[in-house]
């Protein structure tokens, strides 16, 4: 799984606007050798706590090149933490609930997603789970239970401790033990950050970040209730199927697994009931779907058609791959949607999965499926980051025109696009209104022309697709 994560993955450049922004800061503190204050070109940004941009600082220290040194610290911590899910359940239940909760978690979209970007998320869930499992089924390690509540909290701020608070009503262990060992871990960094910069600090990581993200719709990420319903059924592909043996009542016979339910459904509701919604905020909660999704799979009847539909999602694979690139750039909305053909490989998978799963080979059909999704996301991967590279990340832009966009300025050009400049660059690229007045000898301007950057001065312009 670790080979999975790792292949291509300085294949495409920073995407996204939290990326470039994310690996700058990170970049900045290992120059400024300044652990301490976030930076973002030089200024104080509290918006997140630093394990995100501590990890990236070590690699670039270690010489790793730009994507790598953010991104390679993800995918270890990714790998490492499904090392520790598989132990911890084989010990609790058996190994072939752990394998199975393991290979769906793994393979899950919205796993194998967030273990390639550069985002704050998957340092945060990854310690948060393993708190989690280490309270829930090995209470005698309180102190390393609350070391990686800390961590988790460095790693996002506070929402862990939200996540995490009906454990302390219900989970045996020593619940003293653990908070003092998770703020001996995170109380430093927010006490020195504090001192050193005061006021500001506070109001923008706890009331801004915090407080208004949750209650206001300043931040400008609102969403209806309902909208993690589909996004918690679109990360778990290609096992979605198997979320409709969650309503099985059997499942819940055991008492582990009905506390895990009650925590899932919690977790839905505390997120959708905060007006900022975005994605990766699910990402703390497919840990424990993923058992829930194994142990539901354990007492289902017909599972070699529980199998085959996982197995048949993947045929809309190459569907996928051909709308990512507009989709990440202008919105699915925007998309123009195409079945391709070639998908319809996986319906063979499908059917061998389904012979092997009605042969009474089950975990054998399992993990199969997990094959068919790590070489689909392999198929992913090699078919979509050239043109993600091209179009949607600024890389292969910035490399064809280096010393203009260095001594340029934007103009319209998105925020997530600008970021990705100012990270490629090494500095801030002005806006041009601003570089007008300060910097008028400047004659070359970075716009965008039909979704793509192009560049202008008094006689050329040039779009580069």
């Amino acid at each position: 799984m670790l080979l999975l994560y790792l292949l291509h993955l300085g294949g495409v450049g920073f995407l996204g606007p939290d990326e470039p922004r994310y690996a700058s800061i990170g970049r900045e503190m290992a120059r400024s050798g300044d652990w301490i204050t976030p930076r973002l070109d030089g200024r104080p940004w509290f918006e997140k706590p630093p394990l995100t941009y501590w990890l990236t600082a070590a690699g670039n220290l270690a010489g790793l090149p730009d994507e790598w040194a953010a991104r390679l610290p993800e995918a270890l911590i990714s790998a490492a933490f499904l090392i520790f899910f598989y132990v911890t359940l084989a010990r609790e239940f058996s190994p072939q609930m752990a394998l199975g909760a393991t290979a769906i978690l793994a393979t899950s979209a919205g796993w194998m997603a967030y273990s390639f970007a550069a985002l704050t998320d998957l340092p945060m869930a990854a310690a948060l789970g393993a708190a989690m499992l280490i309270m829930l089924f090995d209470p005698r390690r309180a102190v390393l239970a609350g070391a990686l509540l800390g961590l988790s909290i460095l790693g996002k701020g506070f929402v862990p401790v939200v996540l995490i608070a009906p454990l302390f009503l219900i989970a045996r262990g020593k619940r003293i033990l653990t908070l003092a060992s998770g703020a001996i871990i995170a109380a430093p960094w927010i006490i020195l950050c504090w001192l050193r910069n005061g006021n500001a600090f506070w109001d923008d990581f706890f009331w801004k970040q915090h407080v208004a993200r949750f209650l206001t719709p300043s931040l400008e990420h609102v969403q209806p209730f309902w909208y993690y319903i589909p996004v918690l059924l679109a990360g778990l592909f290609p096992w979605t199927p198997l979320a409709g043996l969650l309503a099985q009542r059997r499942v819940y016979s055991d008492r582990r697994i009905l506390l895990l339910g009650v925590w899932v459904l919690y977790g839905l509701i505390f997120f959708s009931i905060a007006r900022n919604k975005l994605p990766g905020y699910l990402l703390p909660l497919f840990p424990a779907v993923a058992i829930l999704l194994a142990a539901a799979f354990e007492t289902a009847s017909f599972k070699a058609w529980w199998l085959a539909a996982c197995a048949l999602m993947l045929v809309g694979l190459p569907t996928v791959a051909g709308i990512l690139p507009d989709a990440l750039l202008a919105g699915l909305s925007r998309s123009n949607v195409v079945f391709a053909s070639g998908g319809l490989v996986f319906a063979g998978a499908g059917a061998a999965i389904w012979w092997l799963a009605w042969k009474q080979k089950t975990e054998a059909a399992l993990l199969s499926v997990a094959l068919a999704a790590g070489i689909g996301a392999v198929y992913l991967k090699y078919n979509t980051f050239p043109a993600l590279d091209r179009i949607v990340s600024v890389r292969s832009f910035w490399r064809a025109h280096e010393s203009e966009v260095s001594a340029g300025c934007v103009e319209g050009v998105s925020r997530a696009r600008q970021y990705g400049l100012n990270y490629y660059a090494g500095h801030e690229v002005v806006e041009c209104a601003a570089a007008d007045a300060q910097r008028p000898h400047i004659t070359t301007r970075i716009t965008t022309r039909d979704r793509q950057l192009a560049m202008e001065d008094e006689s050329v312009q040039k779009v580069v697709h």
